[in-house]
């Protein structure tokens, strides 16, 4: 009777093996299952971002399509109608939380210092800065095109095109680096986002 209450070597050195394997096994998957992790959170923070940009370029749009034209020329670097605009898209993106640092240091709206592409149509971009706090560097640009036209051909219409710039760290970069030390790709993407709407004035 005895005999059968004390476990068997043979039992005692199954039960290790395979409690080893267990521990072997969780080791290996462990790296993958935090790379899965963290690549399903970044690629969503990523997708979450596109959309609050695209609706900042909608919103945008819509405020432009709205403006009047008359101080719309080749020759002036800053129109007054597309203040309410770049406000707009501004206010946006700091109410959803893109731009953490709005209305802080250097990010200020409207943009102290507007940089206007010299337009070969009727294009200005604006470029904030300052608008991150763990990034400094990254810039917001704006662009606004008063003159887009519609595909040759009747009925023949005039519109703008908003187009907005701005940049996204991934953070799935840093847990490759801790993966494969060396390893890298490009860290930032600049997500790029447009909204085109009929001008009504």
């Amino acid at each position: 009777m005895l005999r059968f209450l004390i476990p068997h070597r043979r039992t005692v050195s199954l039960l290790r093996d395979t409690q080893g394997a267990a521990i072997l096994e969780f080791a290996i998957s462990l790296p993958l299952l935090v790379v899965f992790v963290v690549g399903i959170y970044d690629f969503s923070g990523a997708f979450n971002q596109k959309q609050k940009i695209e609706q900042a370029a909608q919103e945008g749009a819509i405020v432009a399509g709205a403006q009047p034209m008359s101080d719309i020329q080749s020759i002036n670097a800053n129109p007054d109608s597309l203040q309410p605009v770049v406000t707009a898209i501004f206010n946006s993106l700091a109410g959803s939380g893109v731009l953490p640092n709005a209305n802080q240091g250097t990010c200020k709206m409207p943009p102290p210092a507007p940089t206007p592409s010299p337009p070969p149509g009727l294009a200005w971009t604006y470029t904030i800065s300052g608008c991150s706090g763990a990034y400094p560097g990254d810039n917001l640009a704006i662009t606004i095109n008063r003159g887009w036209v519609s595909a040759p051909g009747p009925p023949l219409s005039v519109g703008t095109i908003v187009t907005i710039v701005y940049p996204y760290h991934w953070r799935f970069n840093s847990v490759i680096q801790l993966l494969i030390p060396g390893a890298s790709y490009a860290a930032i993407t600049q997500l790029t986002e447009s909204a085109t709407v009929h001008n009504q004035m």
